[in-house]
């Protein structure tokens, strides 16, 4: 009977007991979202006649154990609070996990689109039902000092898409995030609002010097939208007409990065969705915390990379010259993404008689200090092929400066010479892979040119051969990195890019050479996806040379009356090309170049006219000193020859060269 009363005595308040929901429970934060929270828990009756079979044993299992006085509220007591014990504990390693995972996933971005990306696909919808993300603009790097107001632009929205059943109760939501259509996320770096929703919230926010939003961002720690601290900030973030939820349901988290505050983070929920706890605000500071930390990683990434790229544009040519008689295409890739610089370098140097220099050399490696030798080497180059000195002068010189820059500076390089007049190439090679010219008739062959020792071993000489270059064929100047990797040596390699080109030159039609451009993205193509294991740069020459009709010259003595037979001769080639409109001008430019090396010259000059798209005439004589243009005085009796070429020629110019000097000019042919 005892135990009947006291079943009885309980019934009422068994039958009456209600578990309150878990806040947040529903919502399993964050493991995602659902629709509402779920109904409160109640207790099953009591009977209300009889004992109850097993009932203090369920209680004592459900409880874990008995309260020490053996009674039954004491072992009601201790089940509740195993329970919530066991729900905390679940709870907050649901939550460490999710720090985990987010956390992993925002340090994947290299970038800054890829780190705010892995923030809004960590948010949501597992923290959190929307995200905006402001970043500063301009984005300091660095040990970088700000200058100029504090501006907070919308870098990225995100949020879950509207569904049939909550698109009536997150209106307000809609309108303040934007929906990302997929593709569009960084079209100039600004979300894209879906047609149809309106505007979002504000992209551009300049944060006022003392304000609200300005103190909680200086607090670092983020904060509920319903804190004083937030109330104002957030109106101030997003724009002063926006609907901010409200109940928790808003975090406001600052991005703190070495250095400095760079931005901001907004979490939003919806209102059908259990609102943000205590706990979630350590969760906001985690995820802030990792994404400033991660975007300033990228800054610092992307101006390497400027640095990077622009180190390599400055190095290498913006543009190809278009020399007389050659037509020049090239190619420069990488190693890989991640090092985008390196030693390959090419070059076109124009010559003078309408000569030109064809290089291509490869510093050992592929790294800063590498660009920087090939910086130097390209630029001594340039130098020594203004002087024209034979090739391999040119790589004796090379040589000698490698070795001056360090012990272990070493480095290959093809130098070649084409005279397009006479159709004839002179190469001299230091080490390099040899070239192979692919002629009009498609046969593709590898050149005989003595290897050489690389640039810096020093004390060896180098070797030139000179070679025909008939019209129409092409030249193929590379590296290593085109044909050599680890699946392939180099003399593999060159056969396989020898058979390519042939296969090219097939395609076309008989006699006809393959275009340029093409041709080159062809030779790439040999390169498998796990063949890039050196930088590559390619340089292609297309000879079409000068023909001899087109060609008059002549050798003169230095006399008093060679200015006139040279105004003859030029006038009677003229003649003979249909171009008698140009003769005035022709003789005058003529007489006053000629009568300068006169004065000076103490060997026979050269007259030379060369016909292309252009009227060039180069006079050559013995003297190195360059004729500088100057403005004469008027009661000077002379200096004015320069004064009348500058003002009648569309070019000219003066080149030294190892016996003398040479002083052209050209004329547009009308």
């Amino acid at each position: 009977m005892e135990t009947e009363r006291v079943t009885e005595h309980e019934k009422p308040a068994a039958s009456s007991t209600t578990e309150p929901a878990q806040p947040g429970a529903a919502a399993q934060v964050p493991g995602g979202p659902q629709g509402a929270p779920a109904a409160p828990r109640t207790h099953d009756a009591v009977p209300t006649e009889g004992p109850v079979p097993g009932a203090r044993a369920a209680e004592e299992a459900g409880a874990g154990g008995t309260a020490p006085n053996g009674g039954p509220g004491a072992a009601g007591s201790g089940g509740q609070d195993g329970g919530e014990r066991a729900e905390r504990e679940r709870r907050g390693g649901d939550r460490l996990r999710f720090v985990g995972a987010a956390t992993r996933r925002i340090a994947r971005g290299v970038d800054l689109d890829e780190t705010v990306l892995g923030l809004c696909r960590a948010s949501v919808p597992a923290y959190s039902d929307a995200i905006l993300v402001y970043l500063r603009d301009p984005l300091p790097v660095g040990d970088e000092r700000p200058t100029g107001p504090f501006v907070l632009r919308l870098r990225r929205s995100d949020r879950i898409p509207e569904g049939p059943l909550a698109a009536p109760t997150a209106a307000a939501l809609s309108d303040l995030v934007p929906p990302v259509i997929p593709g569009q996320e960084f079209a100039g770096g600004d979300p894209v609002a879906a047609p149809g929703l309106g505007g979002g919230a504000a992209e551009l926010t300049e944060v006022r010097p003392g304000g609200p939003l300005a103190e909680v961002l200086r607090g670092v720690r983020p904060v509920f939208a319903d804190s004083p601290a937030a109330g104002t900030a957030l109106p101030e973030l997003l724009g002063p007409d926006r609907d901010i939820p409200e109940g928790n349901r808003a975090i406001l988290a600052p991005l703190r990065g070495r250095r400095r505050v760079i931005g901001a983070a907004v979490f939003l929920r919806r209102p059908e969705r259990p609102a943000f706890e205590h706990e979630d605000l350590l969760i906001a500071a985690q995820l802030a915390t990792h994404t400033a930390l991660g975007v300033d990683k990228a800054v610092l990434y992307g101006r390497e990379a400027y640095i990077a790229d622009e180190l390599q544009r400055t190095m290498l040519p913006d543009e190809l010259p278009q020399p007389t008689g050659v037509q020049l295409a090239s190619r420069y890739l990488p190693a890989a993404e991640t090092a985008r610089v390196g030693g390959d370098w090419y070059d076109a140097i124009p010559l003078p008689g309408s000569r030109v220099a064809l290089v291509v050399g490869d510093v050992m490696g592929h790294s800063m200090t590498s660009a920087a030798i090939m910086g130097q080497l390209r630029t001594t180059a340039q130098t020594l092929a203004g002087l024209d000195l034979p090739p391999q002068e040119v790589l004796h010189h090379l040589d000698e400066q490698a070795q001056r820059l360090g012990s272990d500076r070493m480095a290959t390089c093809m130098y070649a010479v084409y005279d397009p007049v006479a159709h004839r190439i002179i190469v001299a090679n230091a080490g390099h892979p040899p070239p192979v010219m692919l002629h009009r008739s498609g046969r593709a062959e590898v050149l005989r040119i003595p290897a050489g020792a690389p640039i810096g071993v020093g004390g060896v000489d180098f070797e030139a051969v000179e070679l025909d270059a008939p019209a129409g064929a092409t030249l193929l100047l590379y590296t290593d990195g085109l044909v050599e990797s680890r699946q392939r040596d180099v003399w593999t390699g060159i056969e396989h890019l020898r058979e390519k080109l042939s296969a090219t030159a097939r395609l076309t039609r008989p006699g006809a050479a393959a275009p340029l451009e093409p041709l080159c993205d062809e030779v790439l193509d040999i390169l498998g996806p796990g063949d890039r294991d050196d930088d590559i740069a390619l340089l292609a020459a297309r000879f079409d040379g000068i023909a001899p009709s087109d060609v008059a010259y002549w050798y003169l003595d230095p006399r008093a009356q060679t200015a006139r037979q040279a105004r003859r001769l030029a006038r009677r080639a003229l003649s003979r090309w249909g171009l008698e409109e140009l003769t005035d001008s022709v003789e005058l430019l003529v007489s006053e170049v000629v009568t300068n090396a006169v004065r000076y010259a103490e060997r026979p000059i050269t007259l030379r006219l060369l016909r292309t798209d252009t009227l060039r005439c180069e006079v050559g004589d013995d003297v190195p000193q360059l004729p500088r243009l100057r403005q004469a005085r008027a009661t000077d009796e002379g200096g004015r020859g320069l004064y009348l070429v500058n003002r009648l020629a569309r070019r000219w110019g003066a080149t030294r060269l190892s016996t003398g000097k040479v002083v052209w000019f050209e004329l547009a042919l009308s």
